[in-house]
């Protein structure tokens, strides 16, 4: 076994507890010796409930210790390139939350400051490790789709509003409301499932209708930190179209809120040899076979609770043992910021964006 890797993490909400410190805690190759957040109270109880032995309400203090070797950030969204770019200044290696920053001029400055330290910046990408994702991603590498050239994913819900009135709502520190929040996530799996096309010209527009609704009806409406009479100056839902350098197209839908049947997440693409539709986690293949349309149901194991963030952490610090190459870098993710701030622009101003 290599040596232990001392981890330092940077928000002690409910992603942290969620999604990170059991696969941290459990990995062999990690220790968590120390925990930050801006409400010490939070922080003392996330070291009472963990075991971790140092705690800090300022993250420069902890980036300090020269014994840390990687910092964790999961923080609101505004934060997360400022500590970043620090935290890898100091010489740490950084696993960031989604979304990478809150503007591709942030994003870039977080790439740019992991090249010069020569360390290790990645940004979770939990949905590229699900067992549906990563068979259809082996599906598709072998040649089974052939040319994919067209597609459409989404995250919609009826009503689900997370932490309505604090951060989650609040551009200044989210950056935008679902189409940040969820879009980062399916339109990042559906560009890397098409082969990581650069993106060249975005058209999107945004609405908010549903600002004084209080009804939900989802589970996701937990996170955050609701605040009565709080600020909900973000969308509630974006649409928007998506052309690539090699002729490719996406389409896309993101809501907290819209009046529709039922909440659900989808990628579907569409290739010359076969299609694919990922929906709630499920996987059906289109194709045909011997003069006949054949629809295949792959038998896959599921995926339970926050499997793809375990398995993303565990990559990360396979990569950093050198065990693995990174699955997604710095520029995905300035690429990605690019995009959802260009569909922000064009539902401003109801034109195209060139990228």
């Amino acid at each position: 076994m290599s040596k232990k890797l001392k981890w330092g993490i940077v928000g002690a909400g409910a992603i942290f507890r969620g999604a990170h410190v059991k696969p941290l805690k459990e990995h062999p190759e990690v220790e968590i010796v120390a925990v930050c957040d801006i409400n010490e109270a939070k922080a003392k109880q996330a070291a009472s409930d963990y075991g971790i032995s140092a705690v800090y309400t300022d993250y420069r203090e902890l980036l300090r210790r020269d014994d840390i070797d990687v910092i964790d950030i999961c923080t609101p969204n505004l934060y997360h390139s400022e500590i970043a770019i620090a935290a890898l200044r100091a010489g740490k290696h950084v696993f960031c939350e989604k979304p990478d920053a809150v503007s591709p001029e942030e994003a870039q400055k977080m790439a740019d400051a992991a090249k010069e330290s020569s360390r290790t910046l990645m940004v979770m990408r939990n949905n590229r490790f699900t067992p549906a994702a990563r068979y259809l991603k082996a599906y598709i590498e072998q040649g089974q789709m052939g040319e994919i050239y067209a597609g459409r994913c989404g995250w919609i819900r009826r009503r689900g509003i997370p932490g309505k009135g604090g951060w989650f709502t609040t551009k200044e520190l989210s950056g935008g409301g679902p189409l940040i929040d969820l879009g980062v996530h399916f339109i990042d799996l559906a560009v890397w499932l098409m082969g990581n096309p650069r993106p060249v010209a975005v058209s999107g527009a945004t609405y908010t209708k549903f600002a004084n609704n209080e009804l939900s009806d989802s589970a996701h409406s937990q996170f955050g930190e609701k605040q009565e009479g709080g600020t909900f100056d973000v969308e509630d839902l974006a649409i928007g179209f998506i052309r690539f350098d090699n002729g490719a197209a996406l389409q896309i839908e993101f809501s907290w809120a819209s009046n529709i049947g039922e909440e659900m997440n989808f990628i579907e693409l569409r290739g010359t040899q076969s299609g694919a539709h990922l929906k709630k986690g499920e996987l059906s293949l289109f194709s045909e076979t011997a003069g006949q349309l054949t629809n295949i149901t792959p038998v896959l194991p599921s995926a339970i609770g926050a499997l793809g963030h375990a398995e993303h952490l565990r990559h990360f610090i396979d990569c950093l043992h050198n065990r693995a190459e990174p699955i997604n870098t710095p520029e995905h993710g300035v690429d990605m910021i690019k995009i959802l701030n260009a569909i922000y622009e064009s539902g401003k101003t109801g034109k195209e964006v060139r990228l």
